[in-house]
């Protein structure tokens, strides 16, 4: 008599792969998909939705990010320091020039969960404005958009 068991993922066995992907001329939201996935966990086949056993991503030329349409000038950022009047909004623009890593950071976080898993999976998110790649010592995969 043979028992099924469900292999049930856990951070111990949570065997992380690193991938690099070049952003270069690629769109917003659909590189932003698939960093999700990757980060959180669910392109692998021992996915558990409670436990962060994503894998690393770094991200090249993250300032060369691509958008659609007219998202140039009408996409906006918000931000508020918590007191009063002190709501600030940016477009995607002025967002590029000031600090380009927010624009590819916020999609992805994004689409994590608002849990505490949120926090640990983003710090598995590298972004590197250039083509140099500073993690090349743990032969990272290229991940395919």
């Amino acid at each position: 008599m043979s028992t099924k068991t469900t292999l049930r993922q856990n951070v111990t066995n949570a065997d992380r792969k690193w991938f690099v992907v070049d952003a270069e001329g690629k769109t917003l939201g659909i590189l932003s998909v698939a960093i999700a996935n990757v980060i959180s966990g669910r392109s692998r086949t021992d996915f558990t939705p409670h436990v962060d056993g994503g894998d690393y991503v770094v991200v090249l030329n993250a300032e060369k990010i691509s958008v659609m349409g007219k998202k140039e000038d009408q996409k906006k950022y918000y931000r508020h320091s918590g007191h009063l009047g002190n709501l600030k909004i940016a477009t995607l623009a002025e967002v590029r020039a000031k600090n380009p890593g927010r624009i590819l950071r916020e999609s992805v976080s994004g689409m994590l969960p608002k849990t505490k898993l949120r926090d640990a999976q983003m710090k598995r998110l590298l972004l590197v404005m250039g083509k140099e790649n500073p993690h090349e010592a743990q032969k990272p995969e290229t991940l395919t958009v």
